[in-house]
């Protein structure tokens, strides 16, 4: 029954649903490298000097971001029997992990922002390489065999690598040679790159809400599952191995907080497509939904204790 409301759903939608072409290929992309020079701004050498003073964590971090949430996003997909087209699109979201909005929200956590950052600068050097790659194989698997054969996987690294890791190797460029500049510029210049994600995931938002609110009772529960139970899995591992409270909430954060705007990079840049894109975008908002539930958490009165970190 849930199956075949889906796919009427899904048939719905497909003619509700806007393209906002020129705004996706120009501003998402110019977006997302604001976002990533403002992250390169913040850093200097020695903060990837600093990643190796912690191999144990950022293994587990980039284990749990990189598995465990592809396979939990497999097995919330079939139980929950989402079409395939939208399956594709909660696949390739959970192959991007957070960027930016991680960092934030492990802030008002008062979890391990500097780990929260290092892993930021570790899957933003590994995901150009993968996704795509990962991104072809579930298209496979959910037999999306014709937009697996068009996917354009070298076009496709070329691009995240242009997007992800060559804003922030500008911006620490720019933070050597003009330290105090960039210091004074960094808070506008990440304002900007706000303001201008923001224009694009409401025009993206608008241009999409029939279909948004037509696919809403079907990924809202899947979406909430895959969020919820990834950040708990992954809480649950920190303290299993001992990293300590605020490392064990910045690996909750990171596992369940994924890039949306690398996934749309993928659904709507790349494939086109705009039910895999109301996906990607329903995800960008419903795992804010556990992350406020942290947020609230840890900031209520009494939570100030943190226990001993033992894995380094």
């Amino acid at each position: 029954m849930m199956a075949k409301t889906s796919e009427t759903c899904l048939q719905r939608s497909t003619d509700l649903l806007m393209n906002s072409p020129d705004t996706v290929a120009i501003f998402l992309p110019l977006g997302l490298f604001a976002v990533m020079f403002a992250v390169g701004l913040s850093l200097s050498v020695k903060d990837f000097s600093a990643l190796l003073s912690r191999p144990g964590v950022l293994v587990l971090g980039g284990l749990l971001q990189l598995v465990l949430l592809p396979l939990l996003g497999l097995a919330v997909v079939a139980l929950f029997g989402l079409p395939a087209v939208l399956a594709a699109g909660l696949m390739i979201v959970t192959f991007a992990p957070g960027g930016a909005t991680s960092n934030l929200i492990c802030l008002l956590c008062r979890a391990d922002t500097a780990l929260s950052v290092s892993l930021t600068v570790l899957s933003g050097l590994i995901i150009p390489f993968t996704l795509p790659v990962l991104s072809v194989l579930a298209l496979q698997q959910l037999q999306l065999g014709n937009l697996a054969i068009d996917f354009p996987v070298g076009a496709t690294i070329g691009k995240l690598l242009a997007i992800g890791v060559l804003p922030v190797i500008l911006g620490m460029l720019c933070r050597h040679w003009q330290t105090g500049f960039c210091i004074r510029a960094q808070r506008w210049i990440k304002a900007a790159a706000a303001l201008v994600m923001l224009v694009v995931v409401i025009t993206l938002t608008a241009a999409q809400i029939q279909g948004l609110m037509q696919l809403l009772p079907v990924l809202a529960p899947a979406i909430l599952t895959l969020a919820t139970g990834a950040m708990l899995l992954a809480y649950m591992a920190g303290h299993k191995l001992r990293v300590g409270t605020p490392r064990a909430l910045t690996l909750a954060i990171e596992t369940g907080i994924q890039n949306a705007g690398t996934g749309l990079v993928i659904t709507a840049v790349v494939l086109q497509n705009n039910e895999m894109s109301v996906a990607v975008l329903l995800y960008g908002i419903f795992m804010q939904v556990p992350a406020l539930g942290l947020i609230i958490w840890r900031n209520l009165p009494g939570r100030s204790g943190h226990s001993p970190a033992i894995l380094r």
